[in-house]
């Protein structure tokens, strides 16, 4: 019989590939609620990537179970198993490096992102941040709202939008830091999926092994007619 501890071991890495699927369907849920700012960072093509890979791990946990619950001597459902995790694996890698990408020119991109807007949801954002414009008070800024006026733009003309001091009057610093950090943290836990799928495919090749060990055993021990192996 294979051992308790190695199933014990498989079953808790099965529950984390659960969590890992119900994580990722619940904030591709959530995340499409109304919010400018994150609809900004993240668009409906990202989070419906994120759906398909949550209903792919969903989908791989009901395979191992019924893998799992199979007799001993069939295996075919951990050698079914195993190749829905490669899968798995490879949507994993082109999700997160996706995202991983996109952050290296955070900045352009989401000034692409930003002229997108409407005139609505650009005022919201200056209000939100306090900031005019996106590289510089000329950039694609709205009058209007609370805080960027004619008389705020014009004195934030005359200041030099390249120093740093300055960032913070445009609206490009807080977008982006903010994106930064939400799509930094969205990438590593994407990664860090891959660690589940791969320990759960090294555990499922185990019990592979164990399951097609002990048969052979077995049936060695039924030609000798005795018990002496198992």
């Amino acid at each position: 019989m294979v051992s308790r501890k190695l199933m014990g071991a498989w079953a808790c890495i099965d529950f984390c590939l659960l969590a890992a699927g119900v994580v990722s369907l619940a904030l591709s849920i959530v995340w499409r609620a109304p919010n400018i700012l994150m609809n900004m960072v993240l668009s409906n093509a990202d989070l419906t990537a994120g759906t398909v890979l949550a209903v792919a791990l969903l989908v791989t946990f009901a395979i191992s179970i019924a893998a799992v619950v199979q007799r001993n001597h069939v295996t075919i459902g951990f050698v079914i198993l195993n190749y829905v995790l490669v899968l798995d694996a490879l949507g994993i890698i082109i999700i997160g490096s996706f995202v991983w990408f996109y952050t290296l020119h955070e900045r352009a991109n989401f000034h692409d992102v930003w002229v997108q807007q409407s005139v609505a949801n650009r005022i919201s954002m200056q209000d939100k941040f306090n900031c005019c414009g996106y590289f510089n008070a000329t950039d694609n800024q709205e009058i209007g709202g609370n805080h960027c006026t004619q008389t705020q733009v014009d004195f934030l003309n005359t200041l030099d939008s390249a120093a740093d001091n300055n960032a913070k009057f445009f609206c490009v610093t807080p977008i982006t830091a903010f994106a930064d950090m939400t799509l930094n943290n969205i990438f590593t836990t994407v990664y860090g999926f891959m660690a589940i799928v791969l320990c759960l495919l090294l555990a499922s090749i185990c019990v592979i092994n164990k399951r097609k060990e002990e048969e052979r055993f077995k049936k060695i021990d039924t030609k000798r007619g005795g018990s002496g192996f198992v």
